[in-house]
């Protein structure tokens, strides 16, 4: 928000998005905000820049992909706005779930990022955060990020493990006893054991406590798993 903006003045708003129905919606939901008033809107990216520099504004809200697009990239689009509008709070809405493109969105310095997958309602905490240069990341980004973290964690385990190492450690992580998988995979207690060992060992992990949070957090247990064990 420009810092001569008083907190009882309406906050000036670009919306911008290539679909009518989505900048209808976004518009209408704004327009019932407290000290809010849309003073721009804009179907891509040329008309972004342009009511930009026409209008003093304090706030846009933009998606993340549409046409114009500057360096048919909508980073660059981003990272020209950023740089010729600095002090303008910047709300990025986008259908985008690659882990990948949502960090680097959020690298670019953006005050915050939603999913359209979000409750349409939350961009009003997105926009009371950015206007608060406090970052703001909605709960579908969130998940997305965390799904990768997992998965990134998950294939780093499967580097150091052999299949049948891992195989085991998942069904002991998730409460089966070394006799029970013995039986399952048709294979001695004695191999099993020295499996789940070898495998705590490479991992570094000194006790079972150890092991099941490991597994917890490296995306061992299956999704209906709870993440603690007594």
């Amino acid at each position: 928000m420009n810092e001569s903006v008083d907190v009882s003045t309406p906050v000036r708003a670009i919306i911008a998005d290539d679909h009518p129905l989505v900048l209808l919606a976004v518009e209408n939901l704004m327009t019932g905000f407290p000290n809010m008033q849309i003073v721009g809107r804009a179907s891509d990216s040329a008309e972004l820049f342009a009511e930009a520099d026409r209008v003093e504004c304090d706030l846009a809200v933009i998606d993340l992909y549409m046409p114009g697009s500057i360096d048919a990239d909508a980073f660059g689009t981003l990272r020209q706005f950023r740089k010729r509008h600095p002090k303008v709070a910047l709300v990025v809405l986008t259908m985008e779930t690659s882990p990948e493109v949502l960090e680097r969105l959020i690298s670019l310095g953006v005050d915050a990022v939603m999913s359209k997958r979000d409750r349409i309602d939350l961009i009003h905490v997105a926009i009371v955060n950015a206007l608060a240069h406090e970052r703001y990341v909605g709960p579908a980004v969130r998940a997305a990020l965390a799904d990768a973290t997992v998965a990134r964690r998950l294939e780093f385990v499967r580097e150091l493990l052999s299949p049948r190492e891992m195989e085991v450690l998942r069904q002991y992580a998730s409460g089966i006893g070394v006799t029970e998988i013995a039986n399952r995979l048709g294979r001695s207690v004695k191999t099993i054991s020295a499996q789940k060992c070898k495998a705590m060992r490479k991992l570094a992990l000194h006790s079972d406590t150890e092991l099941f949070k490991f597994a917890a957090d490296h995306g061992l247990l299956p999704n209906d798993m709870p993440k603690h064990r007594r």
